[in-house]
């Protein structure tokens, strides 16, 4: 008994200082401010139900009455709604998935994110801006997204311009963490971040199930986010960076696997999500909380979870895993909208409660999988509730290909108003159609894990 006790203290001690340790580290950094952000919201022409979205679809690709059923059966199970938004290309007679009309739907994006932003932020001038990064995973056009941000704002000829494709849904946080890092070494200057997807250039034509279930979830959306490392910009800002933890399980091939572009046997070019998503999913989001933790877990939380990490270790009777309560470290929870499975099973993990889980859900069911700028609408969705009050944390968590798991956490500056115009829940956020009522007790034994059930 004497040997676990000193095994765990010791364990103990080593774990709190890492935490003290890099929580000093990162006090000696420069500070991060999240200035405001935008959400693109494209016109109702666009918006599409259920229903009309694989009569579209279906036109497209010719597919059979059972691969349409399984559509259907797929949107309803993963939680859409009928108000998420198709791109232009499916709204052509007939369906016209381009080149030149996945541009344009990124343009439009990326145009309407931004024009917002700089209403909302004009004190910043262009020429304030000296890093810009872009995310889109499967749409790379010659010049890149970045580039055409750059011509159309005229910003200036020596800004750091960084393109990241092919990163998954877990890209936009990525793209946070790559400008947190390049903040510290740029002096006074703004980070001007656009996540998005484009679902002209993934829409999946072929009879692979595997391939198909990105045609019933993502939708159009994105989002333009502005970052300052400049001091007076302090009192204008709502946010601050605390904690930005990432990590990637590319190294194990079944994580590796689990989301694929490659052709199907007609030679179609798919994304393919294999039964080991889930799974996949787990390894990365509990190695994300094992870093975590240490940063922002109160210290009773850390005791139990590393006594109870030394009694697995070491046998000591039939202990089961403990997973902290990180409900008492947050006070919103933000995690990426993949799916409501997915959002089910971490809310279960997790233990948080269903007013902590309503933003994702809701945006689940609004916005469908807007891939990388889905967290951006939830938190959107609790401004514009009124929620975010002064000295509230907040985690933003987002998991993808690769795969990889990315945990940002925030400090709101202020209260937020929610009277803000350019908030896509403006004027909608009391809609009766926004309500969860009959999607809770979905479930979808494709995504099913016995490591998250357990």
């Amino acid at each position: 008994m004497f040997v676990v006790n000193s095994i765990f203290f010791w364990a103990l001690l080593i774990f709190i200082w890492g935490g003290v340790l890099r929580c000093f580290i990162q006090m000696r950094s420069k500070k991060v401010f999240l200035i405001d952000f935008a959400c693109s919201k494209p016109p109702i022409s666009q918006m599409c139900t259920k229903i009309m979205t694989a009569e579209r679809v279906k036109i497209l690709g010719n597919y059979s009455e059972e691969m349409m059923d399984y559509m259907k059966m797929t949107m309803d199970k993963v939680g859409l709604g009928d108000n998420t938004y198709l791109p232009e290309a499916l709204h052509k007679d007939p369906p016209n998935p381009c080149m030149d009309l996945a541009r344009k739907e990124s343009e439009f994006v990326m145009f309407g994110s931004l024009d917002n932003l700089f209403e909302k932020t004009k004190f910043v001038q262009p020429k304030d801006i000296g890093i810009l990064i872009v995310n889109c995973s499967v749409f790379h056009p010659v010049p890149s997204l970045s580039s055409i941000i750059v011509n159309r704002y005229n910003l200036k000829h020596n800004i750091l311009s960084y393109n990241l494709t092919g990163m998954g849904c877990t890209a936009g946080l990525l793209a946070i963490r790559l400008a947190n890092q390049l903040l510290q070494v740029h002096e006074n200057t703004c980070a001007l971040i656009l996540s998005t997807e484009n679902t002209t250039d993934c829409i999946y034509v072929g009879n692979d199930e595997s391939k198909f279930i990105s045609n019933c979830t993502f939708r159009v959306g994105g989002a333009a986010i502005l970052l300052s490392n400049r001091p007076f910009d302090k009192e204008f800002s709502k946010y601050e960076l605390l904690h930005d933890v990432h990590t990637n399980g590319a190294s194990l091939d079944r994580s590796y696997k689990s989301i694929f572009l490659e052709e199907d046997e007609q030679g179609l070019i798919g994304v393919s999500i294999t039964k080991d998503l889930l799974v996949a999913a787990t390894n990365a989001i509990e190695t994300n909380l094992t870093l975590l933790g240490p940063l922002i877990l109160p210290l009773s939380e850390k005791y139990i979870f590393f006594k109870n990490l030394i009694r697995r270790f070491l046998g000591v009777g039939n202990v089961k895993k403990y997973v902290p309560k990180f409900n008492t470290a947050v006070d919103h929870f933000f995690p990426h909208v993949g799916g409501l499975p997915v959002l089910n099973q971490l809310q279960k993990m997790l233990k948080f409660c269903d007013e902590s889980m309503e933003a994702s859900k809701i945006t689940l069911r609004r916005f469908g999988n807007t891939s990388s700028s889905s967290v951006w609408y939830e938190l959107a969705y609790a401004e514009a509730k009124g929620r975010i009050k002064k000295n509230d944390r907040i985690w933003q968590m987002a998991f993808g290909s690769g795969f990889k798991c990315s945990s940002l956490i925030w400090r709101a500056m202020r209260s937020v108003d929610s009277n803000d115009l350019k908030n896509p829940w403006n004027r909608e956020i009391d809609s009766v159609d926004l309500n969860l009522n009959g999607i809770e007790t979905l479930n979808f034994d494709y995504f099913e894990s016995p490591l998250l059930s357990s």
